[in-house]
């Protein structure tokens, strides 16, 4: 699409979030000229993305604040990338992980965000605009987030190195992922991601059956149990797949896998029923378990953690009245109440400060400055996940993300690697 007609000039509108209307949560948006509030309720956004983040109590909340409707569409990885692709016009607002823009960015099928039209820009966390934390470089193996920030124009199809007046998208929710252990079953501590690989977990050990990302953990495994050698993590040779690979389908055909898991579900329900007691897990499947009553935990290791991020990314046939309800929905979703839910689940959200006006005080301390909880800690849906006295696995938000040692990726030989998961699957 032309740059001309993204930029086409839509009805000016009121910013959804100013001065104390951004601190008091900025819940009903009024005030648009009568022209543009009476096509409002007619709108409709739909944000499409993976499960764990696009979530029906967001649209639900969404709609109510902003006067038109939003919509979720949940699909996995593959196809998510197909649909952006292959059927553009059904997606309005893409909710991608990092390394999915090496996808979807030279296809040209999304537009640019602009940061002058993002209220709280400049709160957004360096992680993603500057590639820093807490004042230190991130990693940069794997796709960290600010390689992948930036483009050079509005309808830009390749990537700038540092800053400009684009941004790829709206940064979302993040995490820094480890592995799920139930330590009730496990006599022992775990303190590696070498302990996945582990014989005494022979039956009772599960890895995630995504190939972009279940590679990760078996890198971060097979190099933490000497297995393998890496020049990079998060560009391994084929000669380091291979043998990475071979590694697994070893594994599996001595009957150390109780189960390569595809779904959300199946991770939870392997380890609530105590199938495996160390896996490959997200942070909400532990959350899941956990208000089963279970003691699930999502363990600190040695090596650091992987991390991983999405951002919201709008498609390129949005253009108008639709173009300005999207910049809407963009700003409310970092304004704090989708960090205040999100965060029960164990995420965090690119304006953490807003949040916290979404969270009380032992919540805030819980999940996000590494403190004991005063009280029982809830999941998003009121469900018990902590008891009072209790610290989040791997502390505060500074010192996990200052921990991640590598990123969820789109590696360069992502085709031999997809060849080579396959061979694992028919192991």
């Amino acid at each position: 699409m032309k740059a001309e007609k993204l930029l086409k000039k839509s009805v000016s509108r009121r910013a959804v979030l100013k001065g104390g209307a951004a601190i008091a949560g900025a819940t009903a948006v009024t005030g648009f000229p009568t022209v543009w509030a009476q096509n409002l309720k007619d709108v409709t956004i739909n944000h499409t993305g993976m499960s764990y983040s696009t979530l029906a109590d967001i649209a639900r909340q969404a709609t109510l604040d902003l006067g038109f409707k939003v919509e979720m569409s949940v699909v996995d990885h593959p196809g998510l990338t197909n649909r952006m692709i292959q059927d553009p016009n059904s997606i309005d607002i893409a909710d991608a992980e990092i390394w999915q823009t090496k996808v979807f960015v030279p296809a040209g099928v999304t537009q640019a965000v602009d940061p002058k039209k993002i209220a709280l820009w400049d709160k957004i966390t360096p992680l993603y605009t500057q590639g820093t934390f807490a004042g230190k470089p991130v990693s940069r193996e794997g796709d960290s987030p600010f390689e992948f920030m930036y483009r050079d124009a509005i309808d830009g199809t390749s990537f700038h190195d540092g800053p400009t007046e684009w941004a790829t998208f709206l940064p979302g929710v993040y995490n820094a992922d480890t592995l799920g252990i139930r330590p009730d079953l496990i006599n022992r501590p775990i303190t590696k991601w070498g302990d996945l690989l582990s014989d005494e977990f022979k039956g009772k050990a599960a890895i995630q059956n995504i190939p972009t990302i279940g590679i990760m953990d078996a890198i971060m495994a097979c190099e933490s149990a000497g297995f393998v050698k890496y020049g990079d993590k998060g560009n391994p040779t084929q000669d380091e797949l291979s043998q990475t690979i071979a590694k697994l389908i070893e594994l599996k055909k001595a009957g150390h896998w109780r189960a390569l898991w595809n779904t959300f579900d199946e991770s939870v329900n392997l380890m609530a029923a105590g199938e495996v007691v160390i896996q490959s897990m997200w942070s909400p499947a532990v959350t899941a378990v956990r208000t089963q009553g279970i003691n699930c935990v999502y363990q600190p290791l040695e090596e650091g953690y992987r991390g991983w991020g999405n951002g919201l990314a709008l498609m390129s046939h949005l253009e108008g009245i639709k173009l300005d309800a999207a910049y809407e929905y963009l700003n409310w979703y970092i304004s704090g109440w989708v960090g205040g839910f999100i965060a029960k689940q164990g995420y965090y959200i690119s304006v953490p400060e807003m949040a916290k006006n979404f969270l009380n005080e032992n919540e805030w301390g819980f999940f996000y400055e590494g403190k004991a909880a005063t009280a029982d800690i809830t999941s998003p849906t009121g469900e018990k996940t902590n008891s009072a006295g209790e610290i989040r696995d791997g502390g505060s938000y500074e010192e996990r993300f200052s921990k991640v040692g590598v990123w969820n990726n789109l590696m360069d030989e992502a085709e031999f690697l997809f060849a080579k998961w396959n061979e694992f699957n028919a192991a």
